[in-house]
């Protein structure tokens, strides 16, 4: 089969169950831009566009990619987020899958235009399916629009072979890391007064608090023993960190799911959530979600895991859990579902 990728915004997401699809046999053309900040250079199954609208200059390369992708004659188009209009023409070379992630604007900062609403709302709406990443939001879409709405699990968008060793073990792992946007809905000003609270406890064992990431939250009050740093990292400065985590802070007020809380398990790092959109939908057995104001709960959650022995072992069971439900052969196997029932032309075999 092949597969039509339009995702000007998450490039390095969209790489991941396309290469699982490639290895199960079918073929991509991925339309994207360079606006993810992780930054990386073109592959031979990337056409990268240049997202300035106004601008005619750009008219010509788009020109050149609409020819190429007609001549591709995709059996499906995948489209994520796409709401340039110099971009619907692509949408329409084959029955289209509209992925949605999100059944609402996590904060002011996510607004969008009207237009850009209408768009993305007249494609959810006449899409040939619908996906989205996680049973919260399918229901919420599936309610609003009055139609099918298909899951297929969110995996991370750091490929297996660029990981550190994983699971670290338990001599290894110190700290606790909130990695990501600083922003109002990542619940940052709990995740400081549980902090605070576990400092005074008999439990902490040393470990920091590492908030990685800028954003447009300010003026935080931060406790003994927590690294705020705010600045916009490559992946390949973090997933150290990360990795050797005792746990990773995902207590959200408002998500439909977490990038984070899925790398997080891909490395084998305990993830605490909040009972908060998806995010209990993602996590393993051993680790239930929380209330987003439970601050004993939370307190009581940073104690257990300051033991590295216990954060080792409930690490390799989030890992665990990411190879059983959210690898990129189990999202390749979702997408693979949804195409067989909506394609141009059926799956062989």
């Amino acid at each position: 089969m092949r597969i039509l990728w339009l995702s000007p915004w998450l490039r390095t997401l969209t790489r991941v169950p396309v290469d699982a699809l490639r290895e199960a046999g079918h073929s991509a053309l991925i339309v994207t831009t360079d606006q993810h900040y992780e930054k990386v250079a073109a592959r031979p199954d990337e056409r990268v566009l240049d997202p300035a609208i106004k601008d005619p200059r750009t008219l010509p390369a788009l020109a050149r990619v609409t020819g190429e992708a007609r001549r591709f004659a995709p059996d499906v188009v995948v489209s994520e987020m796409v709401h340039d209009p110099r971009w619907l023409p692509l949408t329409r070379l084959a029955p289209l899958v509209q992925v949605v992630h999100d059944d609402r604007p996590h904060d002011a900062h996510e607004e969008r235009p009207w237009h850009q609403r209408a768009v993305l709302d007249l494609q959810t709406r006449t899409a040939a399916a619908v996906v989205a990443p996680s049973a919260h939001v399918a229901a919420v879409l599936s309610a609003r629009f009055g139609r099918r709405v298909d899951v297929v699990p969110l995996t991370s968008d750091v490929p297996e072979a660029d990981l550190p060793p994983v699971p670290t073990p338990a001599a290894e792992r110190h700290d606790v890391v909130l990695l990501g946007r600083m922003s109002p809905y990542k619940n940052v000003e709990v995740a400081l007064t549980a902090w605070a609270a576990h400092l005074a406890s008999p439990a902490w064992a040393g470990d920091r608090l590492l908030l990685l990431g800028d954003g447009p939250l300010d003026r935080l009050a931060l406790p003994e023993h927590v690294e705020w740093r705010r600045e916009h990292f490559a992946y390949a400065d973090v997933l150290p960190l990360l990795a050797r985590a005792k746990a990773s802070l995902a207590h959200y007020r408002l998500a439909t799911q977490s990038g984070v809380q899925v790398l997080s398990m891909q490395l084998g790092v305990p993830t605490i959530v909040s009972d908060s959109g998806g995010l209990g939908e993602f996590a393993p057995p051993g680790l239930p979600p929380l209330g987003v104001d439970d601050v004993d709960g939370l307190t009581a959650l940073l104690g257990k895991l300051a033991d590295p022995a216990t954060a080792a072992d409930l690490g390799a069971g989030a890992r665990e859990h990411y190879e059983r439900h959210f690898s990129a052969d189990r999202a390749a196997a979702g997408w693979t579902g949804v195409f067989a029932r909506v394609a141009r032309r059926p799956l062989s075999g």
